[in-house]
């Protein structure tokens, strides 16, 4: 086990009628006017944030609305919220949503008191030292968002997902999460969080980091979990209990705990990261759901051990051999997203019918370096062979056909 700090300061108030102490949270806070963050019309139409509104009226507290964040949030909505927070003369913001609201929250509020543009934080030029604190009304879970310092926003111009990561600056001061506001989710909706969930929990089981036999057994029973209670979930979307146990294992596999003594791994979202960022059309949870088994199934052949162990532990595989019972495991979590949750397999159930594997690949190592991850360093050669692992049995053959059409005919012998 490494060394490790932990520091964790949001206060997390879960179960029905939690969204009723926001004011009272928020006050705790130390704020007195807030900017109200969320997305385009499912908290608005269904009256949550009229109750939230109250909330903050009864104790005394003022606000702006800033509505319409959509997933996958971008640098020029960023803009425009600091632009009206800085109008406003908020000093807090209260996100309404899932993860795309709260980044763009935490976005804001990392911007708004800072004189140069809040992108210097995403790209190294400067570091973060302080931010209007945030606090979170989640009704979608899955990015884990609300117990984390993390943020993802797209450069638009670039077209690139960038990752900012802080210990405690802008972990959100409170997230309230009742579990009865996730009862009107989409079946999709469901399946992605879970989706994204897992692949959290599993970037921290995956790791170079020797004898993290907690953990290891923690994020065990967060992966047993999910896949116990999302088929409940799915089957009737008011089951409580399997919306609580759900909702509260995407808030640990992200608020760190997962990765206490641990180097976490983080390829798979780096890849996922590239994927969205150039086939929009895609999902941040579709994207896992075909990137986690295509990762999985490259270390089935390359590094098995843990794969291997995972599942004899969740799945009972019996394989003695650990590549054998490793690539067992692959099929157990392509049956899981595949047979449960519904999700694509591949980039043609995904709906990118020609997906560009070499640009692909420039754009990973662009942004990661010469080698990506921590459990296993990923080559620009072994990210190409992930990405081709992606492809649909028909896109391999048009590959093949390609590939042949390109080469060319032997030269004559000479007479």
């Amino acid at each position: 086990m490494e060394n490790f700090s932990y520091y964790s300061p949001t206060l997390f108030e879960f179960g029905r009628g939690a969204e009723e102490k926001t004011g009272m949270l928020t006050f705790l806070t130390g704020a007195g006017k807030v900017m109200i963050v969320y997305g385009k019309s499912y908290a608005k139409n269904n009256g949550l944030i009229d109750r939230i509104e109250n909330s903050l009226n009864t104790i005394g507290i003022d606000y702006v609305e800033f509505g319409g964040v959509l997933p996958n949030p971008t640098d020029t909505l960023i803009y425009e919220g600091i632009k009206k927070a800085r109008a406003a003369h908020i000093d807090g913001l209260v996100a309404v949503g899932g993860g795309s609201v709260i980044d763009t929250a935490k976005a804001i509020a990392a911007g708004v008191s800072y004189k140069g543009d809040f992108k210097d934080f995403f790209t190294g030029k400067k570091q973060l030292t302080e931010a209007l604190p945030v606090g979170v009304v989640l009704t979608i879970p899955g990015a884990g968002s609300e117990g984390s310092g993390n943020c993802v926003i797209t450069f638009s111009e670039e077209n690139r997902k960038v990752y900012l990561r802080t210990d405690s600056i802008l972990r959100p001061r409170f997230a309230v999460i009742n579990p009865e506001m996730t009862f009107t989710l989409t079946a999709r909706q469901t399946a992605e969080g879970v989706v994204d969930m897992t692949g959290n929990a599993l970037e921290r089981y995956f790791s170079p980091s020797q004898r993290v036999e907690l953990t290891d057994r923690v994020i065990e029973g967060v992966l047993s979990a999910l896949m116990s209670e999302s088929p409940k979930a799915l089957a009737d979307p008011t089951d409580y209990h399997a919306r609580a146990n759900i909702e509260w294992a995407g808030t640990i596999a992200q608020n760190g705990v997962l990765g206490c003594g641990r180097n976490e791994d983080g390829a798979c979202h780096a890849i996922v990261r590239e994927i969205c960022a150039m086939y929009p059309e895609i999902s941040h949870g579709e994207a896992l759901a075909i990137t986690i088994p295509a990762w999985m199934g490259f270390m089935a052949h390359h590094k098995p051990s843990k794969l291997a162990m995972l599942g004899r532990r969740i799945f009972g595989v019996d394989e003695k051999d650990d590549r054998t019972a490793a690539i067992e495991t692959v099929a157990s979590f392509q049956a899981f997203f595949k047979a449960i949750l519904r999700m694509p397999g591949n980039f043609g159930e995904a709906g990118i019918g020609e997906p560009d594997i070499e640009k692909l690949v420039e754009r990973l190592h662009a942004n990661n370096g010469e080698f990506t991850g921590a459990y296993y360093k990923l080559s620009c050669k072994d990210s190409r062979q992930i990405f081709e692992l992606m492809l649909s049995a028909e896109q391999r053959q048009a590959q093949i056909a390609r590939a042949e059409a390109e080469t060319p005919e032997p030269a004559a012998p000479a007479v």
